[in-house]
């Protein structure tokens, strides 16, 4: 995924995007490593960028594996700024 996907940069998270034809339906992973914070952090961060994938994730293309590895940043960002990223990576994935 990583050698042969496209990235997706910005503020609040790097998205690592393959398309993968056979697939059945979008798929969305998350890596968030130590370094980001302890435990509680880390999943909080997790939370608030799975949500914003949830309520976007009909508008993606069902070809798609994506892995979001979410940055510090995420953690005090305004939910609708999230959302915003989440949409802009779905747009480009659907327009590649």
């Amino acid at each position: 995924m990583y050698d042969n996907g496209v990235r997706y940069a910005c503020p609040l998270f790097a998205a690592f995007c393959v398309r993968e034809p056979e697939a059945d339906g979008p798929r969305i992973g998350f890596t968030l490593p130590r370094a980001v914070g302890k435990s509680v952090i880390r999943n909080r961060i997790r939370r608030r960028v799975r949500e914003a994938v949830r309520l976007q994730l009909e508008q993606l293309n069902p070809q798609w594996s994506i892995v979001i590895n979410p940055r510090r940043k995420a953690l005090d960002a305004p939910v609708e700024e999230v959302r915003r990223e989440i949409e802009r990576l779905f747009r480009r994935c659907n327009g590649s």
